[in-house]
């Protein structure tokens, strides 16, 4: 792929947008979120703009640390998996991505469920990989708190390896489907793993052909040390969060070494940052944006989501205090890029209330209001300085904010020919510019 262009993709936080309590908003869906009908026009939406993929996120669990929360705050989703194998027979150039957790779930199923969704849909399938942080999750699958941090990349990374050989368990020419012989594929291109590790034993092979695309592409968003070596070691696409030129570049030449370190060329791996753009054609109409969707949060919900991400119980300190001391990196189960999300606003001085507010309005990603040539200027700059290959779109409300930035920036990105205008042939991968892995028990690819 020519890097000439940038990889644009929909991020989906939450059904109704990536605001925390978009739900709330007046111009926010309702019960639709739960069809069919209303994720199609989003797909449909994106494919009209010819944005690379959708990507629709997870957890495994209603978030409920605080008594307040499974009230009101809307992570009640569909399973994605699912969703995307629906989707898949009413688009046709769409990337398909969706998160599944390594903590919770079983790499035989895994990779027989990303191979299914890769082929129903020709070779479009993506899978987010992530460790699942949340007890909440743990609570669900038998455990009293989650998986600790270290442990949970190292059985990642069993896991990652496992599933990709159980896709190389079938070579590409193994099924003949020969009637004349009766050899519905050759013994010699299908294989047991007989695997034996530390977390997962796994005989093999896999009851469903190798995916088109070799492997669904791997995508990770980790930013913690363990996370981006799992990225450097095995992910095409790495989600990141950052908030400047200066921040993004060394953050990129980190990737960088670590690739080099495992044998990999610094292009095979696709760096996204996640941002928020918001359509305003003025400072007055951003403000008013703005204020609208802070009046969403009530202040109790957002105190409990700083308590949440500290692993601490904030609700008995001053609103317009400090952050207090964090806990170390080591000791921490939760997900590390959020711990070092909350150092970045402790060493700024943020108070408690300011916190809140920016982890329920704004998350970590940057928040871009702006005319669509000023968001097109921001969006350029940091690609034209190498900080990313495109970005991570994360839309406060849907599906205004999204339509506002198909019908209005994206036109301006293709006029300067930084977003495709037209599909090109062949998988996700190869659209992407991305190569097909090799077998790891076959010569070919």
């Amino acid at each position: 792929m020519n890097r000439e262009r940038m990889i644009l993709g929909a991020f989906f936080f939450n059904p109704q947008g990536d605001h925390r309590l978009a739900w709330r908003h007046p111009r926010a869906p309702g019960r639709e979120v739960f069809t069919l009908d209303y994720y199609r026009e989003l797909a449909t939406l994106a494919e009209s703009a010819c944005l690379d993929a959708l990507f629709i996120a997870d957890h495994v669990a209603m978030w409920d640390t605080f008594e307040s929360n499974v009230a009101h705050y809307a992570n009640a989703r569909l399973e994605p998996v699912t969703l995307l194998s629906a989707l898949s027979v009413v688009t046709q150039n769409l990337g398909l991505i969706s998160t599944l957790s390594t903590s919770f779930s079983e790499p035989y199923n895994v990779a027989r469920m990303f191979a299914s969704l890769d082929h129903i849909s020709q070779g479009r399938a993506a899978w987010n990989v992530v460790t699942s942080g949340m007890n909440e999750e743990a609570l669900n699958f038998g455990r009293d708190a989650t998986i600790e941090h270290g442990q949970r990349y190292e059985r990642a990374t069993e896991y990652v390896e496992v599933v990709k050989a159980l896709w190389d368990s079938w070579e590409d020419e193994a099924v003949l489907l020969d009637r004349k012989s009766g050899l519905f594929a050759d013994p010699s291109k299908v294989h047991r793993l007989d695997h034996k590790g530390t977390y997962f034993a796994i005989r093999g092979p896999l009851n469903v052909p190798r995916p088109p695309q070799g492997y669904p592409i791997i995508v990770q968003a980790g930013s913690s040390n363990d996370g981006k070596n799992l990225a450097a070691g095995h992910a095409d696409l790495h989600f990141s969060m950052c908030r400047g030129i200066e921040e993004g570049l060394a953050y990129r030449e980190d990737l960088n070494e670590r690739l080099t370190q495992y044998g990999r060329s610094v292009d095979s791996l696709k760096v996204l940052p996640g941002i928020q753009p918001v359509l305003a054609h003025s400072q007055a109409e951003a403000r008013e944006k703005q204020e609208l969707l802070e009046s969403l949060v009530p202040e109790r919900l957002g105190v409990d989501l700083v308590s949440s991400w500290c692993r601490l119980d904030l609700s008995g300190l001053p609103l317009d205090g400090p952050l207090p001391d964090l806990p170390d990196e080591a000791g921490y189960d939760g997900q590390r890029s959020n711990l070092a999300r909350l150092k970045g606003f402790k060493d700024r001085n943020m108070t408690i209330r300011q916190v809140a507010r920016q982890l329920t309005n704004a998350g970590a990603a940057q928040a871009i209001a702006g005319t669509p040539a000023e968001i097109a200027d921001f969006m350029e700059s940091w690609f034209r300085a190498g900080v990313c290959d495109g970005f991570n779109l994360m839309f406060p409300v849907l599906t205004e904010d999204m339509s506002d930035f198909v019908q209005h920036v994206v036109p301006e990105l293709q006029r300067r020919g930084l977003a495709q205008s037209s599909y090109g042939s062949g998988t996700l991968r190869e659209k992407l510019g991305l190569m097909r892995p090799r077998n790891s028990f076959g010569s070919g690819l």
